[in-house]
């Protein structure tokens, strides 16, 4: 039996292992998608097979629903604003302790207005959430599964040719077979006189054997043609893909800075919604409160002396 030169998996021509010359890599060093994503796997299963561009399409289509649950937690995070900003301004209109006085009582007032300060904050804080965090990546390609559906099937109909150009080669193969066995025969009969077969007929199963030959090679060159095709989409579409990923890591990564800018800016916003009581702590004077406090509730000041007889 002749040596295989090369390997059929899947209707996809690979060279052999044992006889290929070394491949250099379409984009060295990039660990690029268009290098890594020829053949076929199996799936978890092991029932059916995937293709790589599939999985590649698994690998977008998971970064979409990552990024719609991204989307999500930055939703819940804007309830807790919301709700604690709802909850800081309710506390700052408590009556509790309204009643204390002087530079103390000063500082207290001021705490609770800080708190109205702070919600009023956060609440800035979500809003801003909301539209330079949430909404973007809620909005981010919003066409993008209808974008993937037509990759999958562009080249799932290159690839489906290329089955189809494959069991044509099959078919010429295995008819140029049978042909050179009807002419290997006819001419062993002729010889051995087993048969009053004519120099014709010897001829004419000849003709067909040539014919049989044309026949694969014309159906070879078919496949090829069509081989060729799919792996010039291949890299367009696996480049592309890798284009769009990494748009979408870089999006996502723009954002979620814009996150933690946004924090450090509540942050600071809520530092100088303190800094008022702090000046006003440090101005609380314990003798300052008792003057103005007897000042104002005193009932007098001519102090009992002893009864004389």
């Amino acid at each position: 039996m002749p040596f295989a030169w090369f390997l059929q998996i899947n209707c996809v021509t690979f060279p052999h292992p044992d006889t290929m010359q070394e491949q250099q890599l379409l984009k060295p060093t990039e660990w690029s998608y268009c290098d890594y994503f020829w053949a076929d796997k199996k799936d978890p299963q092991g029932n059916n097979t995937v293709s790589g561009f599939e999985i590649l399409l698994q690998k977008q289509l998971k970064g979409k629903q990552m990024q719609k649950e991204m989307a999500e937690f930055v939703r819940e995070r804007i309830k807790i604003e919301e709700e604690y900003a709802k909850n800081l301004s309710k506390l700052s209109q408590n009556s509790l302790a309204a009643q204390e006085e002087g530079t103390l009582g000063e500082a207290w007032a001021q705490l609770k207005k800080s708190l109205a300060d702070e919600a009023e904050v956060h609440l800035k804080f979500s809003s801003k959430l909301q539209s330079e965090v949430e909404k973007p990546l809620l909005n981010f390609r919003e066409n993008f599964k209808k974008d993937m559906k037509k990759y999958d099937h562009h080249i799932a109909d290159l690839r489906k040719q290329l089955a189809s150009r494959y069991t044509a080669v099959e078919k010429a193969r295995k008819a140029l077979t049978e042909r050179q066995k009807d002419l290997e025969m006819k001419t062993q009969q002729l010889e051995i006189k087993l048969s009053n077969k004519t120099e014709e007929e010897i001829k004419k199963a000849r003709r067909k054997s040539t014919q049989a030959g044309d026949d694969l090679m014309r159906c070879v060159d078919l496949y090829n043609q069509a081989q060729s095709k799919w792996f010039e989409e291949m890299v367009t579409s696996t480049l592309e893909l890798e284009r769009l990923e990494v748009e979408r890591v870089e999006m996502i990564r723009q954002h979620l800075c814009q996150y933690t800018q946004l924090r450090h800016e509540t942050d600071m916003f809520n530092q100088s919604t303190i800094e008022p009581v702090d000046q006003l702590l440090q101005k609380v004077e314990p003798a300052k409160d008792r003057e103005l406090w007897v000042q104002e509730h005193k009932t007098g000041d001519i102090r009992p002396v002893d009864m004389e007889i």
